[in-house]
């Protein structure tokens, strides 16, 4: 008899006993299945779930990981499953072998569709059991059209179309208020055409940012994949105000003002997964500039082991995120990370026992179990506001978005000398500057000292294309510099293995795919507590944080080389020797 997925998981290490017991009370009372009730709470990730799943079922497991959820493009299997059925269905097919159709599916128990699927294609069929992300992730590279944005910005666009400013009616959103990017009216204008294509292509290149702006003699329209910008087919010149005119109406901003900048955001339906488009308009000197970013919420890593700390990193993170009371900033520039890293901390330390809130501007994950403020200033709900109103909540863990002035500095350190854990975030450019940034603000030395339990950095790295990626051996002067700043012992360096991008179809010619992050995490010792309490001193702060053995961005970017996940250029473009 096979056993049950609860018993697989305990024995894998994956589950305990209690956590078994909550999670199947809440499927019982929610009708819910036992997978997908573990998965709400966090218990185990995604592929821990899908593994078990795989074991229980007795249906081998594919991922990208172990080379098998690699669908074989020189099969024709996009016309064996065509896209419309694979996404409907959520199922992608593999390889062909003689008269047997592997494919991939989320429910192997599913026997009308793998029945369905036996009938579309003749074959006889194999299931694979996959992950839910992992499999939305591969359909995206496997029935991309990557001409797609081509042939549409080429299409000629009639004059009296792209005078057309939208209307009402223009905006073909569902029931629940979100654009459908899988379903287009036959008789659909040309500019809403451009703007789905635009929107298509730059999810399916998982881009972060979409720039058009308007020149003297030409269009720009670039996508920023992995924290660069990349020019893309742009439309006719005389096509941009009308494609501008349609994202206002999408977001619910004023068509008829061009003077001033204007604000708002709008959500699309992309195949099986909600995604929130923010959009900023502002006036330029030959027309609007427009900036979209995408915030998909599928392509985001909420999982604390995968985002890129060292062991003992993770270990002094969520050590002091587990204490009672104190502080623990993270810092880092605009668009590093930092709002991922603490919710995947808050997902990890989030317990039933305790009450968690949070004061974000704006929420960018929705996380259950957790309250969630928006705080608007606009109507008196600033961040200090909004976090001495937390006080009367009786919360025990606190997530502040962002310290920006002395008022909410003030408001968190005394959250923290009260018994509540608070967790935020400092716009510095290394961790151990949060010091005296936060004495600046007006905290106190002797009480910063104190209270503060740990501080950290981070950045954003390009992971290579582990299609492409070539190796190759630096120069010596460098090797030694990467043994010097590394902190390596220089015997271990005949087992590295050092690697080029190069760029290839997978990774839209960029040579990378994806970003991980990298950290300084320093815990706070004796030592340091007294040199914030005697002198804040940041030169003795720094031999006091080595001494301590912790790593700094570079000796930590160092290691992400030499275990060829990244470049040697990446890792000294990023960070600074002295981080």
């Amino acid at each position: 008899m096979a056993k049950q997925l609860h018993e697989i998981m305990v024995e894998q290490g994956a589950l305990t006993p209690e956590q078994v017991k909550r999670a199947q009370l809440f499927s019982k009372q929610n009708n819910v299945p036992l997978a997908e009730a573990i998965l709400r709470f966090g218990f185990a990730t995604e592929e821990q779930v899908t593994i078990a799943l795989s074991k229980h079922f007795a249906i081998p497991y594919a991922s990208k990981e172990n080379g098998i959820l690699i669908p074989e493009k020189e099969q024709n299997l996009q016309e064996i499953i065509p896209e419309k059925f694979a996404r409907e269905n959520m199922v992608l097919p593999l390889f062909l072998e003689e008269d047997n159709l592997a494919v991939a599916v989320l429910d192997p128990t599913n026997l009308f569709l793998l029945e369905n699927i036996k009938l579309m294609s003749g074959k006889q069929i194999k299931p694979f059991i996959v992950s839910k992300s992992q499999l939305l992730n591969v359909m995206d590279s496997f029935y991309s059209n990557k001409n797609l944005l081509d042939e549409v910005m080429n299409e000629t666009v009639q004059p009296a179309q792209a005078e057309v400013s939208g209307s009402e009616e223009d905006v073909d959103v569902d029931s629940a208020g979100f654009l459908d990017l899988d379903k287009l009216a036959p008789n659909t204008s040309q500019y809403v055409k451009q703007v789905n294509a635009i929107l298509r292509q730059a999810i399916t290149e998982r881009t972060s940012d979409i720039h058009l702006e308007l020149f003297d003699e030409r269009v720009s329209l670039r996508f920023r994949i992995d924290g660069s910008l990349y020019e893309r087919t742009a439309p006719a010149k005389e096509a941009v105000n009308a494609i501008i005119s349609r994202i206002k109406i999408l977001s619910k901003l004023d068509i008829a003002e061009k003077r001033l900048p204007q604000d708002g955001s709008f959500t699309i339906r992309y195949q099986n997964r909600s995604i929130e488009v923010r959009v900023s308009v502002c006036p330029a000197v030959y027309g609007e500039k427009l900036v979209l970013r995408i915030l998909d919420k599928g392509t985001s890593e909420m999982n604390i082991d995968r985002l890129g700390f060292e062991p003992e990193q993770k270990s002094a993170f969520l050590e002091a995120a587990n204490l009672p009371h104190g502080l623990i900033f993270l810092t880092g520039p605009t668009g590093s990370g930092k709002s991922t890293t603490l919710n995947a901390v808050l997902t990890t330390i989030r317990t039933p026992e305790l009450n968690f809130m949070t004061l974000e501007d704006p929420v960018e994950y929705k996380l259950a179990g957790i309250s969630q403020v928006q705080v608007k200033p606009a109507i008196g709900l600033t961040f200090a506001a909004g976090l001495r109103s937390f006080l009367r909540q009786d919360p025990d863990v606190i997530l502040v978005g962002e310290v920006r002035d002395n008022e909410t500095a003030e408001a968190c350190l005394k959250a923290a000398l009260t018994g509540h854990l608070v967790l935020s975030t400092l716009h510095t450019n290394e961790a151990l500057g949060a010091v005296p940034r936060l004495i600046d603000m007006g905290m106190e030395p002797f009480l910063l000292a104190s209270s503060l339990a740990l501080v950290a950095a981070q950045r954003l790295i390009r992971v290579l294309c582990p299609y492409c990626k070539v190796p190759y051996m630096p120069d010596p002067a460098m090797m030694a510099r990467i043994i010097q700043e590394g902190h390596f012992n220089p015997q271990d360096q005949h087992s590295w293995t050092f690697f080029k991008s190069v760029g290839c179809p997978k990774c839209f010619g960029t040579g990378f795919s994806g970003r991980r992050a990298i950290y300084e995490v320093y815990r706070m010792s004796e030592e340091m507590r007294n040199i914030i309490y005697k002198t804040q001193d940041l030169v003795d702060l720094k031999k006091a944080a080595i001494n301590s053995g912790a790593l700094n961005l570079r000796a930590n970017g160092w290691r992400k080389v030499i275990r060829g996940q990244t470049t040697i250029d990446e890792i000294l473009s990023i960070t600074t020797a002295d981080e």
